[in-house]
């Protein structure tokens, strides 16, 4: 991958080393396990984030 990404840890995960996924904002967003960095990382296209956040809100 020629991008660098700026990785960062959900807030919704805990410093416990539970369940925890780390995003990226670039051309794509980019999810991956925070325990496992060289796991493999879904790349998901920023309008199908943008909808997936939408319908996930409360109250949606």
């Amino acid at each position: 991958m020629s991008e660098q990404l700026n990785w960062f840890k959900s807030s919704y995960s805990d410093s416990e080393g539970g369940a925890c996924v780390e995003v990226a904002f670039a051309t794509a967003i980019h999810v991956r396990d925070s325990k496992l960095p060289s796991s493999p990382e879904l790349h998901i296209p920023a309008p199908a984030w943008s909808a997936f956040i939408s319908a996930v809100q409360p109250g949606a």
